[in-house]
């Protein structure tokens, strides 16, 4: 019962103090869940966030269902995706009953102005840490490269991505497995 505890509690701390969705809580969730109460290891966590991407949803959902189903099976996905919505959720609800009354005011728009940058660093620490735990090196870095140039100046979709970049593991593999 402690577990379920500790897996809504570290899901609903972050899910109520992280700005700037589910990429922002990655290297959080990494911390508490691979560092702190090594419930998973890299590999596993990097797995969960591999699926998750490729799902429907939102990340941080789907990272905490994955997560909590490793750690507690089926009970263990449901506390961990209610602890990471149920903050977001009141939250929002918050903000949306004054959001209109107070979007134009010049403090509210400058405190906007300055929690920016510090979201696109907290969505670009778990890129890194992403990067090292999947074993991208030099001679591989080409490939979330292109990726992300596919996705971002072409447009493509990122389901198209994930499927290509699958099937390229695929073959890759295979045809190591008959010429080692």
């Amino acid at each position: 019962m402690k577990a379920f505890l500790v897996l809504f509690w570290i899901f609903a701390k972050i899910g109520t103090f992280t700005l700037g969705g589910g990429y922002a809580m990655l290297p959080l969730i990494e911390k508490e869940l691979v560092d702190k109460q090594a419930w998973l290891d890299r590999k596993e966590f990097l797995d969960c966030v591999a699926v998750a991407q490729a799902a429907p949803g939102i990340l941080a959902i789907n990272v905490a269902i994955l997560a909590g189903y490793k750690i507690k099976n089926f009970w263990g996905s449901v506390i961990a995706s209610l602890g990471a919505a149920l903050p977001s959720f009141v939250i929002i609800l918050l903000i949306a009953l004054f959001f209109n009354e107070y979007e134009h005011n010049p403090v509210v728009q400058r405190v906007f102005m300055g929690i920016r940058p510090a979201v696109v660093a907290l969505i670009a620490v778990p890129v890194f840490n992403l990067s090292k735990a999947a074993g991208i090196t030099y001679r591989t870095v080409w490939i979330p490269a292109v990726c992300a140039g596919l996705v971002w100046l072409l447009k493509v979709s990122p389901v198209y991505i994930i499927l290509a970049a699958g099937l390229g593991g695929f073959l890759y593999a295979r045809h190591s497995r008959r010429h080692p």
